[in-house]
């Protein structure tokens, strides 16, 4: 489609800030550092089993003999996107700098980029769960039943062997009202000097760190054909508990650049700016089962 351009007769040149939110998934980036990508498009996670004791006779010299086997689960990355704006000098000086690159850049990484990486990752969670046929809960959540809900789950964690100091609670802004105002909880109100009150929810019992994330970045499917919108049917999520470790989130190929006014035949005299990112999130299959748990939109 064209460009669409409002030339400038007279206002000023600086940009009003859109509401934006930082990477919110940026924790399960960090997961699984010993696990990287190298010269493939391929992740490979290695897998290890080994046999258990046998009962010793002590009539006899021999240990009982183990067994060992090793596999990979191979995952290929597949989420490549790219766009680039070819703007035109005059374009630059008749908008009064607002069609600057600076400016494109900024605006595509706050609206574009750093939210699609979001509902991206966030959505490819959600699609792994169901690959591996596990139960998404739906039940309505209320003030009344969401503390027992929270309660169910970390008992299914701590009984899985899973540690609960590492777990990061993802969840929509409703979530945590519904936290904050949960039956059953006690509360010690934070008066500050001057009359403030704080209620936020920072951490709840085991759970070091709760992220909030805008309920439109945690949908259950998005069309990614010409930037990220949810799909038709997407569901709500509502929340997502899960241990970083069983899973794994990463961009292997990150590439941005900028050409200045002919530098070469395909940019002529205009500025060219150029985006691309090559990015996935897979699930440790064997982890993410007992891992990971989701709440979303019946």
């Amino acid at each position: 489609m064209p460009n669409a351009i409002n030339y400038v007769t007279r206002f000023e040149n600086k940009l009003r800030e859109l509401y934006a939110q930082d990477l919110t998934s940026d924790p399960l980036f960090h997961s699984n550092t010993d696990i990287s990508v190298m010269n493939t498009k391929y992740i490979k996670i290695p897998t290890l089993s080994v046999s258990g004791y046998k009962d010793h006779s002590r009539s006899s010299m021999g240990f009982n003999a183990g067994s060992y086997s090793n596999d990979f689960e191979q995952k290929a990355l597949a989420h490549d996107r790219d766009v680039e704006f070819a703007v035109d000098p005059m374009d630059v000086d008749e908008t009064n700098d607002i069609l600057s690159i600076a400016n494109i850049q900024n605006r595509f990484e706050k609206t574009q980029a750093i939210p699609e990486l979001d509902c991206y990752t966030y959505s490819k969670l959600y699609s792994e769960a169901v690959r591996l046929n596990m139960t998404i809960k739906t039940t309505a959540l209320t003030a009344a039943n969401v503390l027992s809900d929270f309660d169910g789950n970390l008992e299914i964690m701590e009984d899985a062997g899973v540690p609960l100091d590492r777990l990061v609670l993802f969840c929509t802004a409703g979530y945590k009202k519904l936290l904050k105002n949960a039956e059953g909880i006690q509360r010690t109100l934070d008066v500050k000097s001057g009359g403030g009150v704080d209620r936020r929810v920072r951490t709840l019992d085991d759970i070091q760190n709760i992220v909030t994330v805008p309920s439109a970045r945690f949908k259950s499917a998005f069309n990614f054909t010409d930037g990220c919108v949810p799909a038709s049917g997407a569901k709500q999520i509502n929340y997502i508990l899960i241990d970083p470790e069983c899973q794994i989130s990463r961009v292997k190929y990150s590439y941005i650049h900028f050409f200045a006014p002919g530098t070469d035949s395909k940019t002529a005299d205009n500025y060219l700016y150029q985006n691309r990112r090559l990015n996935d999130t897979f699930a440790i299959d064997h982890l993410f089962t007992k891992g990971c748990i989701i709440h979303a939109q019946a």
